[in-house]
């Protein structure tokens, strides 16, 4: 069982902790490590099972609701602990809406908010691209005004839920946004694009260590209607930020909680495993393993619940979130492969829980920000500060 002092730390309100327990004891009885032969399939029962148990409208605002980002956090960590593929569900659902949560007209809000709260539409979030990943002022993807239309061109890539998503959140350049080669930021914009709309297609489906459905989306003279934009033409680079800075402090919390079911199976394992007349637990060499392992996971959760209250209490987190989200994945990749160790060579049998968890911390680190890009990020931002 994970520890779960963590909860009485004074970042949490009294609903935040009776939302971590009753969501402990929920996924306990429905949720598991392991990956079925359909990936697809698994995740669309995924989402409608998060619906159906009313979890996955906590990951979404809008309609006068605000985002509780602490929330979507032990959410994340919770479901991570018991099944990678849970928290992705869950984690896609609010990312792929909260462009609209943030700042979609009550429209957009009341058409596609209550469907993704339910588990009855399926979002995704469309930024990357093959040449324009970290690095979004690089953007190619195009569209241009027609009439009540924008007809929209290029590629996207890495898009999760990509293939089964009912609708897209996609940026794209709609004008000269400065910059090098009149390239930059400012002229991006944000549209909602449904998943039938003609001239958008499924170029390429992705196979990755972690599976769960990704894909390279391709746009080809694809009429968007001018109702679909988010927010005003140009502030796009604006409600990505934005979004992200909401997800990417869950995704340090999700990274927690795969540390910590890797702690809880290297634990089981020390105090099971014979050797030498002796457990594993029974080893210096083994204590001060453990001892690292646990130092770590609640070094990354300190800073991982301090983003986000500071962003439920509207303070500013972009430094914050990025310290979050790099040590919480850096470090939840330590504890994982500490966890492999002590299982020696059962630790790489396939489906063996550390095993799996083992793949799907991986892409933790690249995600939102790789951890280069978020040391990047933390530099600026503290060079800001000492020359202000």
């Amino acid at each position: 069982m994970a520890d779960r002092d963590y909860l009485d730390w004074p970042f949490f309100e009294p609903h935040h902790r009776a939302l971590a327990l009753a969501l402990d004891a929920w996924a306990g009885e429905h949720l598991r490590h392991a990956h079925g032969a359909d990936v697809d399939a698994d995740c669309r029962a995924l989402v409608a099972l998060l619906g159906r148990g009313g979890w996955l409208r906590h990951a979404i605002g809008g309609q006068g609701q605000a985002i509780d980002t602490r929330a979507i956090c032990l959410i994340r960590e919770t479901l991570a602990r018991y099944a990678g593929l849970a928290d992705f569900a869950f984690a896609m659902q609010g990312l792929g809406s909260g462009a609209i949560s943030l700042f979609g007209s009550a429209a957009q809000q009341e058409h596609y908010l209550p469907r993704v709260a339910a588990g009855e539409a399926i979002a995704a979030f469309a930024l990357s691209e093959p040449q324009a990943g970290s690095d979004v002022a690089a953007m190619q993807c195009a569209a241009r005004r027609e009439g009540e239309h924008y007809v929209m061109d290029g590629e996207k890539t890495w898009i999760s839920n990509g293939g089964i998503a009912d609708f897209y959140v996609v940026f794209a350049r709609t004008g000269d946004g400065g910059g090098e080669g009149g390239r930059g930021s400012r002229g991006i914009s944000a549209f909602i694009v449904d998943a039938d709309t003609p001239g958008l297609t499924i170029a390429e489906r992705i196979d990755v260590i972690a599976p769960h459905p990704l894909a390279r989306l391709r746009f080809e003279g694809c009429r968007v209607p001018a109702a679909k934009l988010i927010g005003e033409e140009g502030q796009g680079f604006k409600v990505a930020m934005a979004t992200l800075d909401v997800f990417r402090t869950s995704v340090a919390a999700a990274g927690l909680g795969f540390a910590r079911r890797a702690l809880d199976e290297g634990l089981r394992r020390a105090r099971e495993r014979a050797m030498f007349g002796k457990t594993l637990a029974d080893f210096q060499l083994t204590q001060a393993r453990l001892a690292q392992m646990a130092t770590g996971i609640d070094a990354a959760a300190l800073l991982t619940y301090r983003a986000a209250w500071m962003r439920d209490h509207g303070k500013r987190v972009t430094k914050e979130a990025a310290m979050a989200k790099l040590t919480a994945t850096e470090t939840a990749q330590q504890v994982i492969d500490a966890a492999v160790q002590l299982f020696g060579g059962q630790g790489v049998v396939s489906g063996e829980t550390v095993e799996t968890l083992y793949r799907e911390i991986r892409a933790l680190r690249i995600y939102e920000g790789a951890s280069e890009v978020q040391l990047l990020i933390i530099a600026r931002e503290v060079l800001a500060q000492e020359g202000s």
